[in-house]
């Protein structure tokens, strides 16, 4: 009797632990996508005291590309990078995506000052591309906190993984146009519902 009590104990200790796991492989939505279209640069001017001085602006749209789910996000931060060093922060307006739906996220506006230190290689990198009117390795990050909605059931807050849109070439404007075209990027982003909670 011992015997079957325990036999029945292990395949209920196995169904619990193997039934999220097939929830999420059957229910699971579709990855969220992110591309970077246009990004507006017209200041980015590095000074001898390593203060950086910058004005720019980047359009990134979201496509949602389930059927089935909204995404709520609820805190967005745009998160700016060059040459693997942050230097500024924006939040972005709070929005929700409906289902097979492709959105821009507010314009990330960041102008500005910052204290900036290059090292030497890249420093040099700087000043071979402000003579040539084109900076390499830009990125923008989207740190978020989302919810979804997938049918009837409601997910809590989380953070999905950090959305990585590097390795941007991007020309400045001077004189009201741009040196080069700039070319939109799809973003890397992990698995954005990874996190079930």
């Amino acid at each position: 009797m011992s015997g079957r009590c325990c036999c029945i104990s292990i395949i209920i200790c196995i169904l619990i632990m193997i039934l999220p796991v097939i929830f999420v492989t059957i229910f699971s939505p579709s990855n969220v996508e992110f591309h970077v279209t246009e990004f507006s640069l017209t200041q980015f001017n590095l000074t001898n005291n390593n203060n950086l001085y910058f004005n720019f602006k980047v359009n990134i749209t979201a496509r949602n590309r389930n059927k089935n789910t909204i995404v709520y996000y609820r805190r967005i931060t745009a998160i700016a990078w060059y040459k693997d060093n942050d230097f500024a922060y924006v939040s972005l307006t709070p929005f929700e995506q409906g289902k097979k739906n492709t959105s821009f996220l507010q314009t990330a506006v960041f102008q500005g000052s910052s204290v900036f230190n290059l090292k030497p290689r890249q420093l040099a990198e700087y000043y071979i591309e402000t003579r040539a009117g084109v900076y390499n390795d830009f990125s923008v990050d989207l740190d978020m906190t989302v919810r979804y909605k997938y049918g009837r059931l409601k997910s809590s807050r989380f953070n999905p993984p950090t959305v990585q849109c590097r390795c941007l070439s991007v020309p400045l404007i001077s004189n009201g146009k741009p040196v080069a075209s700039f070319n939109g990027t799809k973003c890397r982003n992990d698995y954005f519902f990874d996190v079930i909670p």
